[in-house]
């Protein structure tokens, strides 16, 4: 006869700690994404630091601002994983929606946005021991860079994945919450794709393609599923009329911050000892068309970058993400073409008839591929939220 008492004590139980759970999971979120802010910014502003000022000592105030965002990062985190991990641990009752991983107790989102973070901080003596080996250099495209970027692009997603966890599913708070984490996923991916456009400078034909290829392959992970997720398909502008607003906030915090410290700058001398390094190459763009380094596009150039994703939302990446994925390719392909090809620096190094259309096809390639990508991610989001509501 205890044993139904029992029961219902233990779901009365589960239900209570669930309840305590949402605002907690609702303010790390928050939390979570004003740090991915913070970090994005100074990654932003270490960008222009290099390009205009030169390397330079560790602690430099992009450096900070970078570091304090992935520390709160790691606190909100495994913070939230240690209170819920305690509590499975005391109580003896997992908190509802929460799973047990290597010893942590969280859920989906959660723990993924932990794992990730986890790679970015591991990322940092990986990258001091590359640099004691191979010397300093600032590519983006260093095996260490990399993993960073992708712990903080693996947070992002575990952020979108932890707004649909904490809301329900037609408020506006969760719609405002994955539309922001899908936006800082988007921008771990393209600020990613940066040095593409070093090669299009440097070696033309097939390379001068590079930047909407890998455009093609990597950046639908993020339009696609913004669409999907939300079941809205006006979503993709919205992340990127965000995202450029984002940029032009950091670009003013970079220009503010170089007001106020004044840096001594070093890159005439860098410059001298490497012409090939990515900050000559970036100096010698800039220079031939005109703008400062390391900035942020011109305002004919932000609205232009529309034009694909319109594409992407006119083919409604909902219900076709393949095909919507394909336009959005072209598009993107068109624009890099007919902007980048036509400023007086890369105008030289545009390819002919040949290598366009090659370049075209791997470019219609890598957009099949991302789309396939793009439409499996959406779905394991989705399905790993059915999964808790089901629980």
């Amino acid at each position: 006869m205890s044993s139904v008492p029992t029961a219902l004590l233990g779901r009365s139980t589960t239900a209570a700690t669930r309840a305590d759970s949402v605002g907690l999971y609702r303010l790390a979120l928050w939390v979570l994404l004003g740090a991915n802010l913070l970090a994005g910014w100074g990654v932003q502003w270490d960008i222009q630091w290099h390009v205009r000022i030169g390397r330079d000592a560790f602690w430099i105030p992009p450096h900070v601002m970078t570091y304090a965002g992935v520390t709160i990062l790691v606190l909100a985190s495994f913070g939230v994983l240690a209170r819920d991990t305690l509590r499975h641990l005391l109580a003896g009752l997992a908190p509802e929606g929460t799973e047990r991983v290597l010893g942590l107790t969280g859920t989906p989102g959660f723990l993924l946005a932990a794992c990730g973070i986890t790679l970015t901080v591991l990322a940092a003596p990986i990258d001091d021991l590359w640099h004691r080996l191979f010397g300093i250099d600032v590519t983006l495209w260093s095996p260490p860079h990399l993993l960073g970027l992708v712990g903080v692009a693996i947070n992002t997603l575990g952020c979108a994945l932890v707004a649909r966890e904490a809301y329900a599913a037609k408020s506006w708070a969760r719609l405002a919450a994955l539309v922001i984490a899908l936006t800082s996923f988007y921008g771990s991916l393209s600020i990613g794709l940066r040095p593409a456009s070093r090669l299009a400078y440097l070696y033309g034909g097939l390379w001068f393609y590079a930047f909407p290829i890998l455009g093609a392959l990597f950046l639908p992970l993020a339009m696609v599923p913004v669409a999907r997720l939300t079941g809205r398909r006006w979503t993709p502008v919205a992340l990127m009329l965000i995202g450029l607003a984002i940029g032009v906030i950091g670009a003013q915090i970079a220009r503010i911050g170089f007001e106020i410290m004044q840096p001594v700058s070093v890159i005439q001398d860098e410059i001298a000892k490497d012409p090939t390094s990515p900050i000559a190459v970036t100096h010698a763009i800039a220079q031939k068309n005109g703008f400062t380094p390391g900035g942020v596009p011109g305002g004919m150039a932000r609205l232009l970058s529309l034009v694909p994703v319109l594409l992407l939302i006119a083919v409604d990446p909902r219900r076709r993400p393949l095909p919507a994925t394909l336009v959005y390719a072209l598009g993107l392909f068109a624009l890099w073409a007919f902007t980048i090809g036509r400023t007086p620096a890369f105008e030289p190094m545009m390819p002919g008839v040949g290598p366009t259309v090659l370049a075209m096809a791997i470019t219609i390639a890598m957009a099949l591929i991302g789309g396939v990508a793009a439409r499996w991610l959406a779905e394991n989001l989705a399905a790993a939220d059915r999964h808790l509501s089901e629980r």
